[in-house]
């Protein structure tokens, strides 16, 4: 394909023995005599190669060859004028032409010009490509670490940073991420009753707490990666304590505030069972299921859940930790899919979690009227055993599990000494 030329003159003479001499050299000639229509075709079109006069009448060349190289700055723009001077030739060079040219002019003169101009022009560029190459090469562009986090690194991370932050930040938010904390973790709970409700007779009791342990972790995995306030992973705030990084009353103040912001998160959820007629699958199987859980829930004894409490939440803050660990999303999920998954296929017991599981059972035997299990006695399912026969022991638990045998534990390994070097 041919190059392409553009010639702006007011002359019809220099047109037409430029538009001859180019086309023998095999350009692709076009040509005006009004310098306005000529910026019109740039900006509509590419040229190689501009030869622009420098005075027409009603415009300064000089202003024409500059908006030239402002509307197409990879052509090489050449100057011609009648009224040479170096003065305008190196005003010509300043506002962008590759060269100028004195009329009149022979044909060698002004193909010499030419091509003098789209030397230079080539020149420029590489020179720029170059200057450009050299600075990539000189940016440092920093490498993603994608090694996952030593224990030591996410113990520091957990007592200097995660604790203080929870501690520190606007009330108003702390309680929204509550809410959606506890709905997440109900929404994981509604989704584990729902798909092992009926396996135990067709695969085994054993199958069917695998399986409800791995629907349940989805849970978790919405709090940690999209974010919420928890009040289990945030029993790990104990660590933030021990190193003096906060003090223990506005600890416990901000477990008050996540804990009660939980339960209403988690209530959402039991009423959106009931209201929506989920509990109706399986020809009310599933409702009959969740009104077992509760039953089964609240028929512990404090000891019993207590104990399974503080195995539950060893197990939640160790997954929280590891994800903590973890530098990319795929490595949080794995993270906190084991653990999980282990803690309710054994049986232990989440405060959250019965949030959701208890509420659910009550909300669906006082109105749905589902009935209890055999096992059961009918008055045993209410607000008080709810409160008093597993939110307090499933609490106390799951703070000795979360933040004694995770948060202090990990403390006492790695940042004991050094806080205690502090308080010399």
């Amino acid at each position: 394909m041919a190059e392409r030329m553009l010639i702006i003159d007011d002359e019809e003479i220099v047109l037409d023995s430029c538009r001859r001499i180019f086309t023998e050299q095999g350009f692709d000639v076009v040509t005006t005599t009004s310098p306005q229509e000529g910026l019109s075709l740039v900006s509509d079109s590419s040229f190689e190669v501009i030869l622009v006069d420098w005075k027409m009448p009603g415009f300064d060349g000089m202003d024409v060859v500059e908006e030239l190289d402002r509307r197409s700055p990879d052509s090489a723009v050449v100057m011609i004028s009648g009224y040479p001077t170096v003065g305008r030739a190196a005003e010509a060079m300043k506002r962008g032409a590759m060269d100028y040219v004195p009329k009149p002019f022979t044909p060698d003169e002004i193909c010499e010009a030419v091509q003098k101009a789209v030397r230079r022009k080539v020149a420029e560029e590489q020179k720029a490509l170059g200057r450009f190459e050299r600075i990539i090469q000189s940016v440092q562009f920093p490498t993603p670490d994608l090694e996952d986090k030593p224990p030591k690194t996410i113990a520091e991370t957990v007592a200097s940073t995660i604790g203080v932050g929870k501690v520190t930040s606007p009330w108003v938010t702390v309680f929204v991420l509550g809410i959606l904390a506890g709905a997440y973790i109900g929404f994981g709970g509604l989704l584990s009753t729902t798909v092992s409700f009926d396996l135990a007779k067709t695969l085994g009791i054993g199958f069917q707490k695998f399986v409800a342990g791995s629907a349940f972790s989805v849970g978790l995995m919405l709090v940690v990666i999209a974010g919420a306030e928890l009040f289990t992973g945030n029993n790990l705030m104990l660590s933030s304590a021990m190193a003096k990084k906060i003090t223990f009353g506005n600890m416990s103040v901000r477990w008050a505030v996540v804990w009660l912001a939980n339960l209403v998160g988690s209530l959402i959820i039991a009423l959106m069972l009931y209201l929506s007629g989920l509990w109706k699958t399986g020809d009310g199987a599933l409702g009959a299921a969740a009104v077992g859980i509760a039953y089964l829930k609240v028929n512990l004894s404090f000891v019993e859940v207590l104990v399974r409490a503080i195995g539950c939440n060893w197990l939640v803050c160790l997954a929280v930790w590891m994800a903590l660990a973890a530098r990319q999303t795929v490595g949080k999920i794995f993270a906190i899919y084991f653990p999980i998954m282990a803690f309710v296929a054994i049986g232990f017991e989440h405060v959250v979690a019965n949030m959701y599981f208890i509420p659910a059972g009550i909300f669906l035997h006082s109105w749905a009227g589902i009935a209890a299990p055999e096992a059961y006695d009918p008055a045993s399912l209410n607000w008080v055993s709810f409160l008093w026969m597993n939110m307090v022991p499933a609490t106390i638990g799951n703070v000795i599990g979360g933040g004694v045998f995770v948060g202090m534990s990990y403390w006492g390994a790695y940042l004991r000494s050094a806080s205690e070097g502090k308080a010399r």
